[in-house]
């Protein structure tokens, strides 16, 4: 992977749900697994990264789960996370704008 996954949006979304600074690093580090893994989808990392952290919505058990499913199905997981369909930009700019 050549460039940085996890976006500066992104990162305030982690930091903004994981406030405790242990958690959000270790939720930054499984992401940028992550987006290694599903590297070959071809889908915009950002989106599967975003869409991890909506399932989650701040509890560590919850995203250990939206990353089982992922690595069972990035399909699945876009789709349970609300970034499955046509307007997953919209819902994207969204999630990450600040709050």
């Amino acid at each position: 992977m050549a460039e940085e996954p996890i976006s500066a949006r992104l990162h305030k979304r982690i930091h903004r749900d994981f406030p405790d600074p242990d958690a959000a690093k270790g939720i930054e580090g499984a992401l940028r697994v992550l987006a290694t893994e599903l590297e070959r989808s071809h889908e915009d990392p950002e989106r599967l990264l975003t869409a991890a952290l909506v399932i989650a919505d701040g509890d560590v058990n919850r995203f250990r789960s939206a990353i089982r499913l992922a690595r069972t199905d990035w399909r699945d997981l876009l789709v349970a996370g609300g970034l499955g369909h046509a307007d997953w930009p919209q819902v994207l700019e969204e999630e990450l704008k600040p709050r």
